[in-house]
């Protein structure tokens, strides 16, 4: 299908669609967008700890979490802010990601999370290979019926586009800008891909929370033992109560200084290791050799910033600095990662779904493929349906989704989901651009 074909059935191209937003948006200001986007998680936290019957009922049905999703997606579809526009997304994820995920590493538990078994680790190593498998067999299924949706020639081929999907599906952003500097798709077509792997992604996110709710019913039908998970989320909050203390205003600044003086050191050392990194895969194709960096994200500074800044988290829970989770640190992370939440939201639109209806079908049918093999090896297994929850998520969201749906379990286990995360961001380029051949070999590109 040609980039013409595409916009001729999807409406405008992303260009456009910029342009309108610029020109029809209500506020522009980031400066006010960000205010209003904390008075709207404050209204839905207040909410929810509220003890209103009513307001409990809601919230037994809609979890929190899914809110702090939507409501901010709704300033976008009705226009009142332009979420591709905003820098907020840009901030909160280089600057507010990393010293959270510092603060939420700094009580972490090794041993304990060790205990957990090889369970969440193969339920990972699942939820990755149904994503480098699914993305074929929805284009296979796809093609059987509408050939052209999954066709095109050149950087409007659709399987270049449904690459950048897969490496945003298997580790996070850093993979997914990894695929679009190798396999190069045409910027309309990764703006709509973009679209597709937010919304699907989003949509199995808001079930997955709701899952929450009845875990333990789930957990009875998957026969499944949560012991090990229950065992960890008491220990590391029987660390966090026997710590605890009124925190005073130098406590506060000595988390603040130890979580953004890491983000400092993490993008100092990507800042020298990507560009450097990027030279010597410069320097290995002139000489002909196929490097390797490139398709490990190994030139990217997102996954550098990631990496080392959870290591440094990891490292500092061995020092006297982890008590400080008593005076609140794990809570000021949380603070973080919900403005990162909001600013995602942001970024949705959910009139897409309507304008790219054809393509949502490819990455329903894929998102599928791969919750349906998460849920039969838990099965299989017997997992919990933490793990099933966590080894999805993170592949599909990495670093800036794991952490809050491990949070939305207990606050205590947040530390779980980044650290698979890692393991997210580390093999998601590389499995990715596996996928993408794949695509490539079945598209006849």
């Amino acid at each position: 299908m040609q980039i013409s074909q595409v916009t001729a059935v999807f409406g405008a191209t992303a260009g456009s669609a910029d342009e309108n937003a610029v020109n029809t948006a209500l506020i522009t200001n980031d400066a006010t967008v960000l205010g209003l986007l904390l008075l709207i998680l404050a209204v839905i936290f207040y909410t929810s700890s509220s003890d209103n019957p009513r307001l409990k009922r809601f919230y037994s049905v809609v979890p929190m979490l899914l809110l702090c999703y939507f409501v901010p997606s709704l300033l976008t579809t009705f226009g009142i802010v332009d979420g591709n526009q905003s820098n907020l997304y840009f901030v909160a994820s280089r600057y507010l990601l990393p010293a959270c995920l510092v603060l939420l590493t700094l009580s972490v538990d090794l041993k304990e999370i060790a205990k957990l078994g090889r369970k969440p680790l193969i339920m990972f190593g699942v939820g990755t290979l149904s994503i480098v498998i699914g993305g074929p067999l929805a284009m296979i299924i796809v093609s059987a019926v509408a050939p052209d949706l999954v066709g095109g020639q050149g950087p409007e081929a659709v399987w270049r586009g449904l690459a950048t999907v897969a490496g945003s599906w298997i580790g996070g952003g850093a993979n997914q800008a990894a695929m679009y500097e190798i396999f190069e798709p045409s910027d309309a077509l990764y703006s709509i891909m973009i679209t597709v792997d937010v919304i699907v992604a989003e949509v199995w996110m808001a079930l997955m929370l709701i899952g929450i709710g009845h875990r333990d019913r789930i957990n009875r039908w998957l026969k499944a033992d949560a012991s090990s998970v229950n065992q960890l989320r008491d220990k590391m909050e029987a660390y966090g109560q026997r710590v605890a203390r009124i925190p005073s205003t130098t406590d506060l600044m000595v988390i603040l200084g130890t979580g953004f003086a890491a983000t400092a050191l993490a993008h100092g050392v990507a800042d020298f290791l990507a560009p450097a990194l990027a030279q010597v895969d410069e320097r290995l194709v002139l000489f002909g050799v196929e490097s390797p960096l490139s398709k490990l994200s190994l030139t990217s500074k997102f996954f550098w910033l990631i990496i080392i800044a959870t290591a440094i988290g990891v490292a500092l829970s061995f020092t006297k600095l982890r008590e400080y989770e008593g005076a609140g640190a794990s809570k000021i992370g949380t603070v973080f990662i919900f403005v990162l939440v909001a600013t995602i939201g942001m970024k949705m639109d959910i009139r897409a779904i309507a304008e790219h209806w054809q393509l949502f079908i490819v990455g329903a049918i894929w998102m599928v493929i791969h919750v349906v093999a998460l849920i039969v090896t838990a099965k299989l297994i017997r997992a919990p349906y933490f793990f099933l929850a966590i080894g999805s998520k993170a592949n599909i969201g990495g670093a800036a989704s794991a952490p809050v749906l491990a949070a939305a379990f207990h606050p205590a286990l947040a530390p779980v989901g980044v650290l698979l995360a890692v393991f997210g961001y580390v093999i998601g380029t590389g499995a990715a651009w596996g996928c993408a051949q794949i695509m490539k070999a079945i598209a006849g590109g």
